[in-house]
């Protein structure tokens, strides 16, 4: 098993089928749903991989149930924490209570107030901090301290890449001759999960990454060759305002074809298309993918697109349509 001293470059494809296998009890194999209407309007053949369906509601428990349920009971003893806007959190909280231990999250007093009650819901413990990368990583330092719990990052960790990359694994198993597949960006832990499947198992299909335009870091550290990161960047997409580490970019410097961005207002209008159409529950950070299809027929149109629907946790009572 992969351990916290571990980087992205030691991954192999068989770090991410033992994880599929560890994991096996703790998680969903999520649907794919198709949708003629969005089709249409695309150009393209569209297959939505549901991790809203997922347990916990995101993506994010995969990584987190391989990283908890990959301790040794010396590890384990105290507890396991991180610092997350959200989903990370909530699933973090989610597989250690499955483990029985506990777990410690710090997270921005601006996260949605339905993914602090879903932290409480599955036992989490919460640190506030402000909504910036560097309050975040100070009051971390300080409960990591106090506590001594086991580190699980939401994303620059092997751990948790290796348990990413089971949902493009199961993708690939659901659909046939994918020629594109397309993943939000904030931290980087989906795409570069889909990266590692994708380039062992399917190296023909390209991977592009969808950011919204007001915290387009990664879009600007693809073009410049480097890590550039953004502090505090402000969208309606609460999770991808982090910026890439060193794992994350290894992978997406490597094995991503292009980082394509969207507005606000385009989340905004794909999210609620996708509400409309398809009868699902989607935060605004997974309506990224199809804003930036809808944006860019020439890449997308005529082709068999894959599109990872990364969570379900919105807060209803503050749907970003409903002006109030």
């Amino acid at each position: 098993m992969l351990d916290i001293n571990s980087t992205g470059q030691d991954l192999t494809i068989e770090d991410v089928r033992e994880a599929h296998e560890r994991i096996k009890p703790y998680i969903h194999n999520t649907p794919v749903l198709t949708s003629s209407y969005l089709d249409g309007l695309s150009g393209a053949s569209l297959f939505f991989k549901c991790e809203n369906f997922q347990k916990a509601g995101a993506f994010k428990v995969r990584g987190a149930s391989n990283a908890v349920f990959g301790l040794s009971d010396e590890q384990a003893k105290n507890g396991v924490a991180t610092h997350s806007s959200g989903n990370h959190a909530l699933s973090l909280s989610y597989a250690a209570g499955r483990r029985g231990i506990p777990c410690h999250v710090v997270m921005p007093r601006t996260a949605p107030q339905a993914k602090k009650d879903a932290v409480k819901g599955y036992g989490g413990i919460i640190t506030e901090c402000e909504p910036s990368t560097t309050s975040r990583e100070a009051t971390f330092a300080k409960v990591q301290e106090e506590t001594g719990a086991e580190f699980v990052h939401p994303y620059n960790d092997p751990r948790v890449i290796a348990g990413q990359a089971t949902c493009s694994l199961e993708l690939l198993e659901q659909v046939k001759d994918l020629d594109i597949v397309v993943a939000p960006i904030g931290g980087g832990g989906m795409i570069s999960g889909t990266c590692l499947t994708l380039s062992n198992l399917a190296p023909h299909v390209k991977i592009y990454a969808a950011e919204p335009e007001q915290a387009d870091d990664a879009m600007r550290s693809f073009k410049a060759g480097h890590i550039i990161a953004d502090d505090a960047p402000v969208t309606v997409a609460d999770g991808l305002k982090v910026p890439l580490k060193e794992n994350t970019w290894h992978f997406v410097s490597q094995f991503v074809e292009d980082v394509l961005t969207a507005s606000e207002q385009e989340i905004i209008d794909a999210m609620k298309l996708t509400w409309q159409r398809m009868k699902i529950v989607m935060e605004p950070s997974c309506a990224v993918p199809l804003a930036v299809i809808l944006k860019n027929p020439d890449v997308f149109a005529g082709k068999r697109v894959g599109v990872i629907v990364t969570g379900g946790n919105v807060d209803l009572d503050k749907l970003p349509w409903i002006k109030g």
